[in-house]
């Protein structure tokens, strides 16, 4: 930065160094940066990102990080390997959510709730993803400034299916990119969007081979950087907008209503038989 307040203003706290943050959260993220522009991939063991509830966990941390640290001026976020994510439905939940901790329920509650509301108030520079395969949780991707995707990508909301409301995030962006129609069908159905109908129906921005995913999206990003910083901060709240209103607004009754059913219910959520239920889904 030019202007280091640590030079200017008695007891100044800095925020913690990308290098500290990027070794904390390394098991989860290979973070790296040139010239203002950071990319956070997902992995796990340096292969496509496996799900876990501690990564869950970490991520609101993650987003808090890279929106504290100034001289972060472009966000690239992508996968690893040809998968962007990899779910594990059946580790996640050992036991239905009636018999957990409160606290437990409470940290589950607050991790889901928090992770979205870090990622779209806490990060104040544009954001490009890469989405580079398919795979579960491309709400942020959907959320992000800018969204590519490899041919293979395809975007779902699987929690009907398995026997939970869509409250994490998910189908709210559906909801807002394709319209309500379109997103309750393939909420309830489970029904995958695949790349190219992605691209039509605004979900995505562009779909490009996989090799030339991430490189489109750093010269993306150095274009961006050409740019003022006030004008790509300001052009990044601008077109940000809806998604914040649209969290503050109505992603906490998303929330809150996924909750209530997975604890009323008193089932495991997936429910084993619907997980295995994946021929019924082929009717849609």
């Amino acid at each position: 930065m030019a202007f280091d307040p640590a030079e200017h203003w008695e007891g100044y706290l800095a925020p913690p160094a990308f290098e500290e943050y990027s070794a904390r959260y390394a098991d989860f993220f290979r973070m790296r940066r040139e010239d203002g522009i950071i990319e956070v991939r997902l992995h796990t063991n340096d292969g496509p990102y496996a799900h876990t509830a501690a990564a869950h966990n970490a991520w609101t941390r993650v987003w808090q990080e890279i929106g504290n640290d100034p001289e972060n001026h472009v966000l690239i976020i992508t996968g690893t390997g040809d998968r962007w994510m990899t779910g594990n439905p059946k580790g996640l939940n050992p036991k239905p959510a009636s018999d957990l901790d409160p606290d437990h329920i409470y940290q589950r509650m607050a991790d889901g709730w928090k992770l979205i509301e870090s990622f779209v108030n806490n990060i104040d520079i544009p954001t490009i993803a890469a989405v580079n395969g398919p795979g579960v949780h491309t709400e942020f991707a959907m959320m992000s400034d800018v969204t590519f995707a490899a041919p293979d990508a395809d975007f779902m909301d699987p929690h009907f299916w398995l026997g939970s409301p869509p409250g994490d995030g998910q189908g709210l962006a559906l909801q807002t990119l394709i319209g309500p129609k379109r997103a309750a069908y393939h909420i309830y159905a489970a029904k995958p969007i695949p790349a190219d109908k992605a691209l039509e129906w605004g979900i995505v921005s562009d779909v490009l081979p996989r090799e030339q995913l991430l490189d489109r999206a750093w010269e993306l990003a150095r274009f961006i950087m050409k740019r003022p910083r006030y004008t790509r901060w300001a052009t990044h709240n601008i077109l940000s907008r809806h998604w914040k209103k649209l969290v503050a607004e109505d992603f906490g009754f998303h929330m809150a209503h996924q909750m209530l059913a997975n604890v009323a219910s008193k089932s495991l959520v997936p429910d084993p038989e619907l997980l295995a239920d994946s021929d019924a889904r082929k009717l849609f």
